[in-house]
């Protein structure tokens, strides 16, 4: 197994850290340029949502595809090829002449953009100690949250002078470097051993975890977590493109900066787990949350800025620590785990429109936090349940 602080380490955790980059750059370079798109295209607020909303559905479908078949023909594999795929589908993007083609398109990218999710984890679970697990895992989260707000920040500035075709051209070619340079860091795996994949085999690893009680209630606060989260961000652009802010593009690429909150809760996970344990900070990680909403209702944009940082950093502290959940007490099958893990994160994502569409349309932004709050309740309490569990060793 590979310990912490080896050069064997650093390697493998510099390419997974780079291929989550990359993944969450495409998966997010749209949103900042949302309320562009609703004027351009004279649709509603939903409507122009799905842009974000049919990558990430598609994304969550193609972990149940990519998780159990890594434990078939391996996880490196998966991870490469799908990163050069999905630098060939942004670059199209850049292509597309009407919103049909380019939803089409988000649906066959966010599928691929699933495969280095599906399985990064597990391939941690694989071949990391569990110290090194811990680690790896928050610097690899907040790779993720690094990535997104790179993907904002380029799709905001490069579309202010290009348009949305120069942003997904840019972040295609970043992809594809990306792509050569995760195949040259990642070592040669040791501990897996391949096994034959058979569908029936396949389905009774994924019911197995589903019937897991230690498993499920980390999926449901994932799930939930980023469906608040994440969709957050797409109604505070509508929010702040209109009177009396009126940001651009740029401005509201840039607010995505806020994200690196959840870069230091994700760095900062492992230790706090240490000192804390897992589940405590679980816990710590849904209050922050509830916490940031709160001082997003002030009319003041630094004020906003400072509720959005909060909530970032709590929101991935909690994702953080949840993920490694998984990948410690799964029972065999570990791809399969961490699929499923983000298949309800990234349905939760899907559906966060849906959820909170009629809470804008009663009372706006106030109404955005009643229903966020709505839903963190319920998270806070399965974190409960599983400090819970973990004070009797689960």
């Amino acid at each position: 197994m590979i310990e912490t602080r080896t050069a064997a380490w650093w390697r493998a955790t510099a390419a997974l850290c780079l291929g989550s980059f990359v993944v969450f750059i495409n998966l997010y370079v749209p949103q900042p340029l949302l309320p562009e798109l609703r004027q351009a295209y004279g649709i509603s607020t939903l409507g122009v949502s799905l842009v974000m909303s049919i990558a990430t559905l598609s994304l969550a479908l193609s972990l149940l595809v990519f998780g159990p078949l890594s434990d078939a023909i391996g996880r490196a594999r998966i991870m490469g090829y799908t990163l050069c795929i999905s630098g060939l589908c942004s670059l199209l993007l850049a292509f597309a002449p009407d919103i049909e083609t380019l939803l089409v398109l988000r649906f066959v990218q966010g599928f691929f953009l699933g495969g280095l999710p599906a399985v990064a984890i597990a391939w941690m679970g694989d071949e990391f100690d569990r110290p090194a697990l811990l680690s790896a895992v928050g610097l690899y989260i907040g790779a993720n949250s690094l990535g997104g707000i790179s993907g904002r920040v380029i799709g905001g500035s490069v579309a202010q002078w290009g348009g949305a075709s120069a942003a997904f051209m840019t972040v295609g070619l970043m992809t594809l470097i990306g792509a050569v340079l995760f195949w040259r860091l990642l070592p040669p795996s040791r501990a897996f051993r391949t096994h034959s994949f058979h569908l029936r085999t396949a389905l009774q690893g994924l019911f197995g975890h589903l019937r897991s009680p230690v498993l499920i209630t980390a999926y449901a606060l994932g799930g939930i977590n980023f469906l608040i989260f994440i969709n957050q961000y797409s109604y505070v652009t509508f929010r702040l493109s209109d009177a009396p802010y009126q940001l651009a593009a740029t401005s509201l690429g840039l607010l995505f900066l806020t994200y690196l909150g959840g870069t230091l809760g994700s760095a900062l996970s492992g230790r706090l787990a240490s000192r804390f344990s897992p589940a405590r900070c679980i816990v710590m990680g849904v209050v922050i949350l509830m916490t940031g909403t709160a001082v997003t209702l002030f009319e003041s944009l630094p004020l906003i800025i400072v509720g959005l940082t909060i909530n970032a950093f709590g929101f991935f502290l909690a994702h953080s620590l949840a993920s490694g959940w998984v990948g410690r007490y799964a029972q065999g099958a570990r791809g399969s785990a961490s699929a499923l893990y983000l298949v309800f994160y990234y349905v939760g994502a899907s559906l966060g429109g849906f959820w909170l569409e009629p809470f804008w349309q009663w009372a706006g932004w106030l109404g955005i936090a009643i229903g966020s709050w709505l839903l963190l309740t319920i998270t806070l309490l399965i974190a409960l349940r599983m400090w819970q569990m973990e004070r009797s060793q689960v």
